[in-house]
């Protein structure tokens, strides 16, 4: 919802696309400098506390926004400078909110609950920028107190979780700071999770391309735009709702590069389609196929991770996440501008597949793995 409300408002005051791309920069900006220190963070202090404090601090950064964009003169620093705030506190909560997961939920409810979470942020990006649009045309600025409030019952709710003892980490300095990279480096498991995220969005996002494919290959006006950009996550809830009901995966490094052949596939019958319809149900099946490598990569490394770690490998996992999507929607741009949207898609489709004929060949750890929880680290 914030991100359609300031990208709307940011743009009605000056009218250069350039500061939307801003927006997402400053988003992106504090993760990849603050990572290895947020990660740090998550691990030694207490993981509620962590996401308590990002709350309350994206909580006053939406009062400054309404106080700043609801006066009528567009000040561009004191808004940029809001966002940066923004993502450094989203940098600092994606990883304690990844790493909190696993001291309140048993491992053998592990699967389900990565689901459950994982299925609930979808409805929520889905739903989000939809409700956003009803509420700027009715409250325009009015929008961020509600949305600030939003984010102080957060905080107060986040005060209701269990406070969680956790291993204090060993070493002291920069050497502790490093270890979370230097333990995904080193497990066969984690690293191949964490690589896949990155290279098959990478390759394979859509989209960015699909108001280009609306207008230009199907031909269709903006409603069906509409049903294309909600079909991903119509797909992702339906398949995070059955995989929250299945009882522990067994096949687990069989059923990941399954659903990672399935993702490609759907990219490139979407390529090549000249139907709506069809174009539809590709999406869907990408959405659904994403969801499930989303929920057995996420499992994966909340199981094979220490506790005493789990911060700073998270802290690499949101890393490789936020880059992943944008430099993914990136990419599709700008190929695109050469090469058109169907090549560009059908490009990204084969090199999907190609990342899961590499995965095959570079980590049989994860191929050959077979109940979920084998992933475990052994504390």
């Amino acid at each position: 919802m914030l991100s359609v409300a300031v990208g709307w408002h940011i743009y009605a005051a000056t009218g250069n696309p350039f500061d939307l791309a801003l927006v997402g920069l400053m988003q992106i900006l504090p993760i990849a400098g603050l990572f290895i220190l947020s990660g740090w963070v998550v691990d030694n202090l207490q993981r509620k506390h962590v996401m308590v404090g990002c709350a309350v601090l994206e909580g006053l950064v939406l009062v400054g926004l309404a106080i700043s964009l609801g006066s009528g003169e567009f000040d561009r620093f004191v808004v940029f400078s809001l966002l940066f705030l923004n993502g450094i506190a989203r940098a600092f909560y994606m990883p304690a909110v990844d790493s909190i997961l696993p001291g309140i939920v048993s491992r053998d409810y592990l699967s389900r609950a990565v689901a459950l979470t994982s299925t609930s942020w979808t409805a929520g990006s889905a739903a989000g920028p939809f409700v956003a649009g009803f509420l700027i045309a009715w409250m325009d600025t009015g929008i961020y107190p509600l949305l600030a409030v939003s984010c102080f019952v957060a905080a107060g709710m986040a005060m209701l979780l269990p406070s969680i003892v956790v291993r204090r980490p060993a070493g002291r300095g920069l050497a502790q700071m490093l270890d979370g990279i230097r333990y995904v480096y080193r497990n066969p498991l984690v690293l191949p999770s964490i690589s896949l995220d990155l290279f098959i969005v990478l390759v394979g996002s859509v989209v960015a391309l699909l108001p280009v494919y609306a207008i230009d290959v199907l031909h269709v006006g903006p409603e069906a735009l509409g049903l294309m950009r909600a079909m991903p996550a119509l797909g992702a809830v339906a398949a995070g709702i059955l995989f929250a009901r299945l009882p522990p995966m067994r096949h687990t490094g069989a059923l990941l590069n399954t659903a990672l052949a399935i993702f490609a596939v759907s990219i490139i019958v979407f390529a090549i389609s000249g139907s709506l319809w069809l174009s539809l149900a590709a999406l869907f099946v990408y959405g659904a196929s994403d969801m499930v490598s989303v929920n057995v990569r996420s499992t994966i490394i909340q199981l094979a991770t220490p506790d005493e770690l789990r911060g700073r490998v998270n802290s690499v996992n949101a890393l490789f996440i936020a880059t992943s999507n944008d430099l993914g929607d990136f990419r599709a741009g700008t190929v695109a501008t050469f090469l058109g949207p169907v090549a560009t898609v059908l490009t990204g489709g084969i090199m999907a597949a190609g990342v899961v004929a590499g995965a095959l060949l570079l980590f049989p750890t994860l191929r050959r793995l077979d109940r979920i929880t084998d992933a475990r680290h052994d504390e």
